[in-house]
Parts: structure tokens; C-alpha cells; sequence
């Protein structure tokens, strides 16, 4: 494998770890704000908060698809480039029509097992709260 092929590859893998550092980092925060609006609400005695829980669950679940979907078409780049003969290697870090599939899809990415196994347990247990919540008021 030549130099510049393993220089575009390092390039597309870059890329790929930022994505994936990203989606961590949207997680963490959506535990954080979560944890915050609950201590919030339990502070305040309010039970408007736990319904504000729910936004940023919402939010960052869309926002890690979002780069889900990057990593993946990534992933496809990468792939073309490592099938890719060495003289038409140019750095191109374009996603093309050709990186998008099935997978790539917006819809397929925001079920995917990694988000739903992250994110739907988040808005069940804001529902069990608010659940809870409401029950213990009357």
C-alpha cells in the first residue's frame, strides 16, 4: 500500500474517532442535563420539570444520529479508498451519492441499537419519574 493511500486512510479514520468521540460526548450531556432538570424538580417541587426532561433526550438523540449517519458514510469512504488504486488517490474527504445507503439512512441511524439501547431506556425512566411524581402528589 502506498504512502498516500495510507495518508488519505489515516485522514478518513480521523474523521471516523471524531465522530464517534462526538456521539459519546452528546450522551454524556444528555445524562447531565436529565440529572439536572430531576435535581431541579426535586428542589423546586415542581412538576413541569420532568416534562422538560424529555427535551434534551429528544434533542440529543437526533443530534447523535445525526453523527452516526457521518460515521457511517464515512466508513463507506473509507472502504472506496481502500479498494481505490493508488494513482486516483486526491484526499477527497467529499461525501459522495455512492457513500449513502440503507444504513446511512437518517431513519435507519436514529434506530439503530446503539442510539434506541441509549435513548429510549433515558425516556422511559423520565416517564417512570414523572409517573411516580404525579402519583405521590395526589
Amino acid at each position: 500500500m502506498s504512502e498516500k493511500k495510507i495518508k488519505h486512510l489515516e485522514m478518513i479514520e480521523a474523521d471516523i474517532t471524531r465522530m464517534a468521540s462526538n456521539s459519546f460526548k452528546l450522551k454524556s450531556w444528555s445524562v447531565t442535563l436529565v440529572t439536572g432538570v430531576f435535581a431541579l424538580s426535586i428542589k423546586d417541587n415542581k412538576l413541569v420539570y420532568p416534562f422538560i426532561a424529555y427535551i434534551p433526550v429528544v434533542f440529543f438523540w437526533i443530534l447523535d444520529t445525526y453523527y452516526l449517519k457521518l460515521e457511517r458514510q464515512y466508513r463507506n469512504l473509507f472502504d472506496d479508498v481502500r479498494e481505490m488504486d493508488e494513482n486516483n488517490i486526491n484526499f477527497s474527504m467529499k461525501i459522495l451519492l455512492k457513500h449513502n445507503t440503507k444504513k446511512t439512512t437518517f431513519i435507519n441511524c436514529f434506530f439503530s441499537s446503539t442510539e434506541v439501547w441509549f435513548y429510549f431506556p433515558c425516556a422511559v425512566f423520565i416517564t417512570v419519574v414523572l409517573v411516580l411524581l404525579i402519583v405521590l402528589e395526589k
